[in-house]
């Protein structure tokens, strides 16, 4: 038995008509024979969708009971055991009531596939996993149920459902998608046309992916190695050079000239590990290449052009930019180039070989440190310049030995010579060894002159040898100490990485490691004024930089204050107080430079959004109130002037019980109008902090029956347990009622028939604590935070009960008064609300 298949129906949001496309080939697949059932489908009251489940079977749900509620989940094991050639589930991201055998719809459709099943499904791109915060900023709603895009791009099939914004706001308008009294609210909020928008385009973006996905699958799978131009990306190839900002910005611009083209920037790097570029360059380059919506790549190859296109054709690229070659011209003579060879060997992938300042000038990177040191050095020259001549004194008193054994023993002494010293003494040594090999043991003796053929082709070997060994040798010890160099600067670097991840700071972190690391007395980063961004370096005065960040003892406060400066950009530097680094070590510290501007940046955009966030409420309250009050303020008006109208007409006569009545249901209409218009402009003045408190004494005995009369009836049940000498309250008397009556009435509401909520006070550790208690349903602890968030009711799914501000606006009124208020659970279930304000330990007068 196989794994079923599941076919999912993406949408950009609701209404879309997801639930009827897959209903339509539900249909086709049951009109060829195939055994189909409907698990489950959500009509949403649609009557179109529900005409499409038609004939189908429909397996029964099950029925489950939860907090008092009856509802209804797909039911897994009457499908399994039905068991179909396909099912049709709705929703995939659905949550499933509490009690069921898994907490998420996703989850029975994967028992299905795993028993064979295949699977029809839909769900809208705001509940992919990966894009609810993408969704939460462009609507201000945030996505409680998800799905994993694993489960959704492991599918055999994703479709696309779509619509045009004004097709489904059209939709929308003839009430296709929602019921007549959520229109408003609807079009107004979730609905707009930039919303729809955003979300189409997000949906449209993620499905590419996943198209681009199942091509570099099937490519791989049929072992295709031929760039298919499905979709232009250019790659631009990056050494580490003062040219790589103009290869970004020239690949940008051909990336920008085709709609929805990558940007991948890739720097081929040595596979020995020794540094071949400029780590300050690259990491400038990379933050622009990030910052034009590129991504920066990095892989390793002896064979530049051959891993430049190994990466580009295992991307799919379409176009490769290089630079022209920094080498001379005597250099390019004697090779073809980079760029050259890779044009040669590109095949379908077009190359632009962009020409930039540095073409043609060399390859001038920092000078190449000595292989060995200067001791050393002169270690060697010594004995080079006197090891020579006593071996000749040597040989000479060894009568017998041969010219061979001679040349023999004077190339070992070379070798040790080129072992101490390195290439230039061993050349020494070499150059001074063939004179004497000549001079004495080289017939005739005494002279330059070389009598045999085989005597002057051993000297020429031997002066070919040493040269040879002595250049080995010194590379030998060159790439020695650059790689224990950049085994250093690479532990360096990782443990400073490690130490800016892991802490809260970037900055000050990274600072205070680059402190430790070279013994440095401070290090600050500085930064130029607006002031003196104009003027010339030399005049500018001390003045003219401020510190950004600085670490250690006396951070430098000018660039003059410290021993070694590393500029970061023409804005940015880093100073170094304590002591004067080495050249080699600048590098390393300019890699760290780099990475604090990075650090900089960052700390900056969260100090950014930090701002923003206020502000981005507050638009969310404003969006969130138009769309709740919208049915709010009419309801009250409406049975008002339902009631006055009646009242007022001549047509019918009304006794005096239906007078009564109307009056009032006007009256009550009117009042609840009143109070939602309070507690509206009560939460404007909390949110602008405009809201005026007078504290005083307050008797808890006094406020709560005024509360519970303005209530009415329906807290007429309401019982009271508050001791006579319980300490007054500090308060303002009509904000503490006003909290009283939202808590208390939010505990009514929630309140089962003949059990009435409970009020009692108590004093604890300076504080007046009065705990509204009900018998409900209760609210899950990690729920609880939820309840006060303006506009929103706890499980509501419309906007007929309310706007859902009455706690929001009470907690934001106690704690104007220096009070809070906090749920928790009542014993034997339902919700406890504790207002805690501060106790009055004496009358006193009205405080501001």
């Amino acid at each position: 038995m196989g794994r079923g298949e599941l076919r999912i129906y993406l949408g950009a949001a609701p209404g879309v008509g997801k639930t009827y496309a897959m209903l339509e080939e539900a249909q086709r697949r049951a009109e060829r024979g195939t055994d189909v059932v409907v698990g489950l489908v959500e009509t949403h009251g649609r009557p179109h969708t529900a005409a499409m489940v038609g004939d189908l079977e429909v397996v029964p749900r099950r029925a489950m009971t939860y907090r008092g509620v009856d509802l209804t989940e797909m039911d897994l094991d009457a499908v399994l055991a039905r068991r179909p050639e396909v099912v049709v589930v709705d929703e995939l991201a659905h949550t499933n009531v509490p009690g069921s055998r898994h907490d998420k719809r996703w989850q029975d459709v994967q028992e299905l596939l795993d028993a064979g099943i295949s699977v029809l499904s839909t769900v809208n791109v705001q509940h992919l996993e990966s894009l609810t915060d993408v969704v939460a900023q462009i609507t201000g709603t945030i996505q409680r149920e998800t799905v994993p895009d694993q489960v959704v791009r492991a599918a055999e099939q994703v479709e696309l459902v779509d619509m045009t914004p004004e097709a489904l706001r059209r939709r929308m308008a003839h009430g296709n998608i929602y019921r007549p009294d959520k229109i408003d609210a609807a079009l107004g909020n979730y609905f707009r046309v930039g919303n729809l928008t955003a979300l189409r385009e997000l949906a449209l973006l993620w499905l590419a992916d996943k198209v681009d996905e199942q091509l570099d699958a099937y490519r791989a799978q049929q072992g295709i190695s031929d760039t298919w131009e499905a979709r232009e990306r250019v790659v631009v190839a990056l050494t580490g050079g003062p040219e790589g900002e103009t290869l970004i910005r020239r690949a940008a611009r051909i990336a920008a000239r085709s709609k929805g083209a990558d940007l991948l920037a890739v720097h081929v790097a040595r596979s020995d590990g020794l540094a071949d570029a400029d780590p300050v360059q690259l990491a400038r380059q990379r933050v622009l290449v990030e910052s034009l919506g590129g991504t920066y790549h990095q892989v390793l190859g002896t064979d530049i052009p051959a891993a430049l296109l190994d990466f580009a054709r295992g991307v799919n690229a379409t176009q490769l930019v290089l630079g022209a070659s920094r080498r001379g011209r005597f250099a390019q003579i004697l090779s073809r180039g980079v760029g050259v060879t890779t044009t040669a060997l590109s095949g379908a992938i077009d190359v632009h070989l962009v020409t930039h300042p540095e073409a043609g000038r060399g390859r001038r990177g920092a000078g190449v440190p000595a292989a060995l040191s200067r001791r050393r050095r002169l270690l060697g020259y010594a004995l080079a310049v006197l090891g020579m001549p006593l071996l000749t004194l040597l040989l000479e008193a060894l009568p017998d030995l041969t010219l061979t054994n001679d040349i023999l023993l004077f190339l070992a002494g070379v070798v040790g010579v080129a072992l101490v010293g390195g290439l230039w003494p061993a050349l020494v040594a070499a150059l001074g060894g063939s004179l004497l090999l000549n001079w004495f043991f080289t017939p005739p003796y005494r002279t330059l002159t070389i009598a045999e053929a085989d005597n002057l082709l051993a000297l020429g070997v031997f002066v070919g040898v040493a040269v040879a060994v002595s250049w080995v040798v010194d590379v030998a010890a060159r790439r020695t100490r650059e790689a224990a160099r950049a085994s250093a600067d690479a532990q360096t670097l990782a443990t400073v990485a490690g130490s800016v991840l892991r802490g809260e700071r970037p900055l000050p972190a990274l600072l205070d490691r680059l402190r430790e690391t070279f013994g440095l007395r401070a290090v600050s980063v500085l930064e130029l004024t607006a002031e003196a961004e104009g003027r010339p370096a030399r005049s500018r005065a001390e003045g003219a930089w401020r510190v950004v960040a600085g670490v250690g003892d006396a951070p430098p406060g000018s660039p003059s204050a410290g021993e070694t400066v590393v500029p970061v950009d023409d804005r940015l530097s880093v100073v170094l107080a304590g002591r004067r680094l080495e050249a080699a070590d600048r590098r390393v510290v300019e890699a760290f430079a780099a990475q604090a501007a990075l650090a900089l940046r960052q700390e900056r955009l969260a100090e950014e959004a930090a701002t923003a966030r206020p502000l981005a409420a507050a638009d969310r309250m404003r969006t969130a109130l138009l769309a709740a009050v919208s049915h709010d303020l009419r309801t009250p008006l409406a049975s008002a002037k339902a009631a006055v109208s009646s009242l007022r007409s001549h047509d019918v006569e009304f006794d005096a019980d239906d007078r009564e009545e109307l009056l009032a249901t006007a009256d009550e209409s009117l009042d609840r109008l009143g109070r939602l218009v309070a507690n509206l402009l009560d939460m404007s003045r909390l949110q602008a902090g405009a809201l005026g408190v007078t504290a005083t004494a307050v008797g808890l005995e006094d406020v709560v029956p005024r509360a519970l009369d303005e209530l009415g009836a329906a807290a007429a049940e309401v019982t009271t347990d508050i001791a006579p000498d319980l300490p007054a309250a500090l308060a303002d008397p009509g904000l503490l009622e006003r909290v009283l009556v939202n808590i208390v009435a939010n505990a009514l509401r929630h309140s089962p028939p003949g059990q009435p909520p409970t009020i009692t006070g108590s004093a604890h550790a300076g504080q007046v604590e009065l705990r509204v208690i009900d018998t409900g349903p209760g609210i899950p602890e990690d729920q609880w935070e939820h309840v006060f968030l303006p506009f929103q009711r706890l499980g509501d799914r419309d906007n007929q009960t309310g706007v859902g501000l009455g706690l929001a606006l009470s907690r934001g009124l106690a704690e104007a008064m220096g009070g809070s208020i906090t749920p928790e659970t009542t014993p034997g279930g339902g919700l406890t609300m504790v207002l805690r304000l501060p106790a009055a330990t004496e009358p006193e007068g009205p405080q501001e």
